[in-house]
């Protein structure tokens, strides 16, 4: 399961998106961090959640997204 944090910072950055670009903007789990890689730990429990248990494409529609985070708040 993913921590209650990073839900909730999926969410905040899937909201941000279509706002920005409109309901077709798709987004990666790297879209969920800096460019840097400072928080390995946590970027692995998003690609763990994105990969194995939804087995999501490499991008997917922010709107989708963020359903399947709000599903397990």
């Amino acid at each position: 399961m993913m921590n209650t944090a990073l839900k909730q910072k999926i969410i905040e950055v899937c909201d941000k998106k279509v706002a920005q670009k409109g309901s077709d903007v798709g987004l990666s789990f790297y879209a969920f961090f800096a460019n840097k890689n400072d928080d390995p730990a946590r970027l692995m429990e998003a690609a763990t959640w994105w990969i194995s248990t939804h087995q999501l494409d490499h991008f997917e529609k922010a709107i989708k997204i963020k359903k399947l985070a709000e599903e397990t708040l």
